[in-house]
């Protein structure tokens, strides 16, 4: 029986795109691969948000190919947004690659795997390149590889991005805004509750951008907030996420849902990616500081206690120090919750890259993008502190990373929190007492538990 190692680089749709490929390519009857060494098929699904992870993607596949020297028959592929940017032309950069997929072909790499695998057993391997554009791919993701007793799941709602930020290559890898439409995405939500899942993530490059060129508003509500109410009706479904959205579409009735739908879990993630107007008007993301502040403002008043969490991109070509402390103070008001902080990194094809002359030096970018992470653990370390003696709902997930002896969870803000629980509590929905915080791990006393 063939055996197949999935390795994935870059953002949870990424992820989620494996797992479709991975239920592919077991309902054909191969095996999950505990190592590449062991491996007959093995695919790389990419990420080019960075040229960093572009970069690591290459080097293992440059030194997976020595594997061929023990097992001449094994395939090696692309799969994903590097895979759609680069296509044919990753061929000459290493040969003996036998397939590049790209991010609308995902349903067609099982048989893409197997012809691939056929012609090396036959001694004529042959590359092959799918990256075209396909109608409907975005309702291709919807088939799922649970783990025993997970109780968690992602959930692709959309494809695409019509934003073209200055900074940004997604809609060159992934292509136009394409919606599911509601009822396909809750008949999957209430397949998922079936199989034992309490907590799902709504994906999209801009999720709350979801449905707006297929489905109307419906009494002052966007598609994206039909949605939610739909999947709030879900019986069984206990915890429901999305990730990212947009400033742009922090509307009212979306707002809104924080104070009202029971399900939605505490905690938004809004990149805001700069705190200097200039910058932003530069990056093409539609929105000022001001604006930004304000719809945290509505969302802290919605719902007191909301979890937040932040991308910010420093070393933007052009930025000055003038630009740089405008983000600084940003954060400094805001007290976000966590926030992932990138230097930029130039892709090619974007406005932004072509800002040629205006490159921030490294070193400029390493400063600020050390600033701020400093800035952030001491923010965090003052507010964890208001958490140790308060009780908080969890979804207990499994062992934890750091120590599998321990078991951890996830409150409703998106905190990990890490505790002594037994194999009773694995899938339950309990109450914990915070004890003590490191800042962005929360731990519990297990003496409560139910």
């Amino acid at each position: 029986m063939p055996s197949v190692f999935l390795k994935t680089y870059g953002c949870q749709m990424n992820e989620r795109d494996s797992e479709q490929v991975a239920r592919q390519l077991l309902d054909r009857g191969y095996q999950r691969a505990t190592s590449e060494k062991e491996a007959d098929v093995i695919l790389l699904n990419t990420c080019s948000v960075r040229d960093l992870a572009e970069q690591k993607a290459l080097r293992k596949m440059s030194n997976l190919r020595a594997l061929r020297k023990k097992n001449p028959g094994v395939v090696l592929g692309f799969l994903g947004c590097m895979a759609q940017r680069r296509g044919e032309g990753l061929q000459s950069d290493l040969q003996g690659l036998d397939l590049v997929v790209g991010t609308q072909k995902f349903h067609r790499v099982a048989d893409l795997v197997e012809e691939a695998r056929e012609a090396r057993l036959k001694g004529h391997p042959r590359f092959v390149s799918e990256v075209g554009e396909e109608e409907g791919s975005e309702r291709t993701i919807r088939d799922h590889t649970l783990a025993p007793r997970q109780v968690t799941a992602f959930v692709s709602v959309m494809q695409g991005c019509d934003m073209h930020c200055s900074f940004c290559i997604v809609p060159t890898t992934r292509g136009k805004e394409r919606s599911r439409p509601i009822g396909e995405i809750v008949g999957e939500v209430k397949g998922l509750v079936e199989q034992g899942v309490k907590e799902v993530t709504l994906l999209g490059q801009i999720v709350n951008m979801y449905g707006r060129r297929e489905i109307p508003a419906l009494h002052g509500k966007t598609a994206f907030v039909q949605l939610l109410e739909e999947l709030e009706k879900v019986e069984g479904l206990e915890r429901l996420r999305f990730t990212s959205p947009h400033p742009r579409g922090m509307k009212e009735d979306l707002i809104g849902c924080y104070g009202r739908l029971t399900k939605l879990c505490e905690h938004l993630h809004l990149p805001v990616q700069s705190g200097s107007d200039r910058i932003l008007k530069q990056m093409g993301r539609g929105y000022t500081t001001d604006q930004y502040r304000k719809i945290i403002e509505k969302v802290r008043l919605a719902c007191p206690g909301v979890g937040l969490t932040t991308d910010v991109i420093v070393g933007y070509p052009g930025e000055t120090e003038e630009d740089f402390q405008a983000t600084r103070q940003l954060m400094e008001e805001i007290e976000f919750d966590n926030g992932f902080i990138f230097r930029y990194s130039p892709r090619e094809g974007t406005r932004a890259a072509e800002e040629t002359g205006k490159e921030v030096p490294e070193k400029i970018k390493e400063k600020w993008n050390q600033e701020i992470l400093d800035l952030l653990d001491q923010q965090v370390a003052v507010s964890s502190k208001k958490r140790i003696g308060t009780l908080t709902e969890i979804l207990v997930e499994g062992p934890s990373k750091t120590n599998a002896s321990r078991l951890t969870g996830r409150s409703r803000q998106n905190r990990p929190v890490v505790f002594e629980g037994g194999a009773r509590h694995l899938g339950q929905l309990i109450d914990v007492r915070i004890t003590e915080s490191t800042g962005f791990t929360d731990y519990a006393d297990p003496a409560i538990l139910n």
